[in-house]
């Protein structure tokens, strides 16, 4: 089985054909294709390709299935005897992408 590690939103993911990946926003509407272009590594069961820094030539190609939100995340400042208190959430947009292509 194919394997590949690829770079979007600054962060690497290790996808395999078939697999659904929750990576950080892309600006499409579900249903709608991505191509990752940015390949840093692929591999079978007979020989692995790495990239200095990119593989050339090979993209994998996904699915765009579900825009949706991360839990929300809390973030709290407090500095004793100031009066100073500051609550802040966040709640991080995400893309659920299914992997359909690896490979040129």
């Amino acid at each position: 089985m194919k394997q590949a590690v690829i770079r979007t939103g600054g962060k690497q993911y290790l996808v395999k054909k078939g697999e659904e990946i929750t990576v950080e926003k892309l600006n499409k509407k579900e249903g709608a294709s991505v191509d990752f272009k940015d390949v840093l590594l692929i591999a079978d069961e007979k020989s692995v390709k790495v990239g200095n820094p990119k593989v050339k030539g090979v993209k994998v190609s996904g699915k765009i299935t579900k825009q949706l939100k991360a839990p929300k995340v809390t973030v709290i400042k407090y500095k004793p005897k100031t009066r100073y208190r500051r609550k802040q959430g966040h709640r991080q947009q995400l893309t659920k992408v299914k992997i359909e292509k690896i490979g040129a």
